[in-house]
């Protein structure tokens, strides 16, 4: 549980190629994903004993773009864990961003120890 894993998953969603690449930390879970190499937005969420929603905020880039913040609360609630997401994705439309996140809980599913 000490030393940090990554992942790297190519997929393809809908007409668009989407990378992931995740990062298990000590006590905490990094999660970009993108069309291309950026890191245009940066979020944090994490669980909070005084609310049933995990608290977020945006760290990096335009705070109205809530895509990020969004995705790492999600993360946060199912892994109890401090989750940072970056989302560097133009398409935000709600039903492909619930693609994308049932295919990060596909990865999650499959290798548990990444995550």
């Amino acid at each position: 549980a000490g030393s940090p894993q990554a992942a790297l998953h190519l997929g393809r969603l809908g007409e668009q190629w989407v990378h992931f690449h995740a990062m298990r930390l000590r006590d905490s879970l990094f999660l970009w994903v993108g069309a291309a190499p950026a890191l245009a937005s940066l979020a944090v969420a994490m669980c909070s004993p005084r609310d049933s929603i995990p608290v977020a905020a945006s760290l990096l880039g335009d705070p109205s773009d809530t895509a990020s913040a969004c995705l790492a609360q999600r993360l946060a609630s199912k892994t109890k864990k401090q989750v940072f997401v970056s989302y560097n994705l133009q398409n935000t439309d709600s039903s492909f961003t619930l693609l994308i996140e049932n295919r990060i809980k596909e990865e999650m599913m499959a290798f548990p120890e990444k995550f």
